[in-house]
């Protein structure tokens, strides 16, 4: 059965990980030459590393359920993101990136929650 709470906290550690990690690409964009061209692909990676740390994180704890865990998280997770970016934005489009991020969102959350609780604490 899947946990609401366990669910929310995954999505708040992903949240978090996900505004640290931008934090971080921002101060290396703003201090070297890295070409702004690269941003969507940064952001799509930094996504998944932000669901696979928050879906493992819970799911280690959980010890049961990773898939589905992962799986939820990683859909709220984007479905969150997706809303967010749209209102910021004005455009509610979906586009090639912006199902190539639901993708490996989906798919890392659930890596993630495989991962977790196969790792011992």
């Amino acid at each position: 059965m899947v946990n609401i709470i366990t669910i929310l906290k995954g999505i708040m550690i992903s949240f978090i990980s996900t505004l640290v990690l931008l934090f971080i690409f921002a101060i290396i964009l703003t201090y070297t030459n890295v070409a702004e061209t690269t941003i969507p692909t940064v952001i799509i990676v930094i996504t998944a590393i932000s669901l696979l740390i928050g879906t493992s994180t819970v799911s280690r704890k959980m010890r049961k359920n990773g898939l589905l865990n992962g799986a939820a998280i990683g859909i709220i997770y984007l479905l969150l993101i997706y809303i967010i970016s749209s209102i910021v934005s004005g455009n509610f489009a979906i586009n090639l990136k912006s199902i190539i991020m639901i993708i490996a969102g989906i798919v890392f959350g659930v890596l993630g929650g495989v991962i977790g609780v196969n790792t011992k604490k």
